[in-house]
C-alpha cells in the first residue's frame, strides 16, 4: 500500500523538501527557499533570457507590497502582527536582500503574474520566518490573502515598474549631465580652434572646433530635458485599480492611503490616476519615455560618428581631433589604435533603437482591459535606461575629457581651402567670389593670393575678414562695416560695377 499524503510530506521534509499546493496541484520545493509553488511554476515555464529580474523592479515591487500592507493594516484588513512582519520582509527586499530568491525570467507570459507571485511568496515566507513559523505555512502569513491584499498583478506590477524606472532614470540623467558638461568643457577649450566645416561630406565654410562640441552638448541637454519631462508622467499610478481598473476588492480609503504611503517610501510625489481603467489598459507613457531614450541614442550615435570621422587617419584621414588611446587596436597591425569608445556608443544606440521598436510593438498590442505584454516592455525599457547611462559615463570619462585638437592641421586646412571665399561674398559679390574660387581650384593658388593679385583688397582687410572671429560669427551690420573704413564698401561697389 502507498503512503498517505501526510506520510509523504513527512518523508519529503526529512529530505530537506517541502510540498506546496495550488489550483494546478502539488509541487516539491527545497525547504530553505523563500519562493513558493507559483514562482517555481513560472520558473519552469519560462526559460527565455536566462537573466534575473531587474533589481530596481524588485525594489519597486517590495515598496508596493509595503505600502499596501500598511494601508490594509491601518484599515483592519490585515492583523497588526502580520502587517509588521510583512513590512520588515519588504524592507529587506528594498535594501537588496533576498534578491537571489527572485528567480523568474524577466520575459514571461501572464502580464507579470509570475513576477508578482515571486515577490508575494518571498515576502510571505520571510514574514513567516520572522514570526517564528516554517516556510510554506501560509496559515501564518499568506502570499495572497495578506501580501497581495487589495491588489492584482495588473496594478501592482505597473506601479512598481514606474518606481523602478524612476530610480534608474535618476542615474541615467546624472550620467547624461556629466557627458554634456564634458562636452561644454571641450567647447570652451577649443573655442579658438578654427577648422573647415563640412556639409554633404564636402568642404563648406570655417567653423571652430568649440562650436562643434557646443552643438553636441546642446543636443544632450535637450535630451535630458525631454527625458525628465517624460518621467513626470510616471508619477501617476494605478495602484488600487486591481484587475481592470474598476477597483474591485479595494477599499476607497486603501487607494488613498496606499498611494500616500508609497510616496513616502519611494520618495516620489505619486498620485492616483483619475481614470484607473485608462491607466490599467494603456502603456503610452512608457512608450513616450522610450521614444525620448531613442532620440538621445540617435544624438549620441550621430556624435560618435562625427568624432570617428574627425579622428580618422590619423595620417591619411581628416585627423582634426585625437581621441584618447584606451587599448591597442589590432592583433596584426602594430601601433594601430581604434576609436573603440565611439564604436561602443554606436552599438548601444543600435540596441536602444531596437528596444524602442519592441516597446512600441508591445504597447500597441495590448488588448481591451490589459496590456499583457508588460514584461517584455519593462525588460527592454529598463535595459535601455541602464545602458544609456552606462555608455554616457563611459563616453564622458574615457573619450570626451581626453580629446585633443590637432590645431595645426585644422589651421592649414582652412588657409588652403577654397571654401573661405564665401566670406568675401558680402564685399566682392557672389559672382566675383565664384570666379576667384574657380581660379584657385585651377591654379592651385590660395584665395588670398588671387585677391591680392587682382588688387581687390589689402592684406589688412583680408586679415580682418579671414580672422577666426569674422569667419565663424554673424556678419556685422553694413553701418558697422562702413565705420571701420570705406575700403570694404568700395570693394563691394567696384565689384558690383564690374559685374554690370
Amino acid at each position: 500500500m502507498g503512503m498517505d499524503n501526510e506520510s509523504k510530506c513527512c518523508k519529503k521534509q526529512e529530505c530537506g523538501m517541502r510540498i506546496e499546493k495550488d489550483l494546478i496541484g502539488e509541487k516539491e520545493l527545497p525547504k530553505n527557499v523563500y519562493y513558493g509553488i507559483q514562482t517555481l511554476r513560472g520558473f519552469e515555464n519560462f526559460h527565455i533570457t536566462g537573466l534575473k529580474l531587474h533589481p530596481s523592479l524588485i525594489r519597486g515591487m517590495a515598496m508596493v507590497k509595503k505600502a499596501a500592507v500598511l494601508a490594509n493594516t491601518e484599515l483592519g484588513y490585515v492583523p497588526e502582527e502580520v502587517g509588521a512582519a510583512v513590512v520588515t520582509a519588504s524592507d529587506e527586499l528594498i535594501d537588496g536582500k533576498l534578491h537571489d530568491q527572485v528567480i523568474v525570467d524577466p520575459i514571461q507570459g501572464g502580464a507579470g503574474t509570475s513576477i508578482n507571485m515571486n515577490i508575494n511568496e518571498v515576502i510571505a515566507n520571510r514574514a513567516i520566518e520572522l514570526l517564528g513559523g516554517k516556510k510554506g505555512d501560509y496559515k501564518v502569513v499568506s502570499p495572497l490573502n495578506h501580501v497581495n491584499r487589495s491588489q492584482s498583478t495588473n496594478d501592482a506590477v505597473p506601479t512598481a515598474a514606474r518606481i523602478g524606472i524612476l530610480i534608474e532614470l535618476g542615474n541615467t540623467t546624472k550620467a547624461l549631465d556629466k557627458l554634456a558638461t564634458a562636452l561644454e568643457g571641450k567647447a570652451e577649450e577649443f573655442k579658438d580652434v578654427i577648422k573647415m566645416g563640412r556639409t554633404h561630406l564636402q568642404d563648406a565654410i570655417p567653423i571652430t572646433l568649440g562650436q562643434e562640441f557646443g552643438a553636441w552638448a546642446g543636443a544632450i541637454r535637450r535630451d535630458v530635458e525631454r527625458i525628465k519631462e517624460s518621467a513626470e508622467a510616471l508619477t501617476v499610478i494605478n495602484l488600487g485599480g486591481t484587475a481592470v481598473g474598476t477597483a474591485l476588492n479595494a477599499d476607497m480609503e486603501y487607494i488613498r492611503i496606499s498611494c500616500q504611503e508609497l510616496s513616502k517610501i519611494s520618495g516620489y510625489p505619486l498620485k492616483t490616476a483619475e481614470n484607473l481603467v485608462d491607466a490599467t489598459q494603456n502603456a503610452d507613457v512608457l512608450a513616450q519615455l522610450s521614444s525620448c531614450l531613442k532620440v538621445c541614442a540617435i544624438n549620441l550615435c550621430k556624435m560618435a560618428n562625427d568624432m570617428r570621422l574627425l579622428a580618422s587617419g590619423p595620417m591619411a584621414g581628416i585627423g582634426e581631433i585625437v581621441l584618447p588611446a584606451v587599448q591597442p587596436g589590432s592583433s596584426i597591425m602594430p601601433a594601430k589604435v581604434n576609436p573603440v569608445i565611439a564604436e561602443v556608443v554606436n552599438q548601444v544606440a543600435f540596441q536602444i533603437i531596437g528596444n524602442d521598436l519592441t516597446i512600441t510593438m508591445a504597447t500597441q498590442a495590448g488588448q481591451l482591459e490589459l496590456n499583457v505584454f508588460m514584461p517584455v516592455l519593462l525588460f527592454n525599457l529598463l535595459q535601455s535606461i541602464d545602458i544609456l547611462g552606462n555608455v554616457a559615463n563611459t563616453f564622458a570619462e574615457k573619450c570626451i575629457v581626453g580629446i585633443k585638437a590637432n590645431k595645426e592641421r585644422c589651421r592649414k586646412a582652412v588657409e588652403k581651402n577654397v571654401g573661405i571665399v564665401t566670406a568675401l561674398v558680402p564685399y566682392l559679390t557672389y559672382q566675383v567670389s565664384s570666379d576667384i574660387a574657380k581660379e584657385a581650384r585651377a591654379s592651385g593658388k590660395t584665395v588670398r593670393e588671387i585677391v591680392l593679385e587682382r588688387g581687390l583688397m589689402t592684406e589688412e582687410e583680408l586679415d580682418h575678414i579671414f580672422s577666426p572671429a569674422q569667419l565663424t560669427r554673424p556678419l556685422k551690420s553694413r553701418r558697422q562695416m562702413t565705420h571701420q573704413g570705406n575700403s570694404n564698401l568700395n570693394c563691394t561697389a567696384a565689384a558690383t560695377e564690374s559685374d554690370n
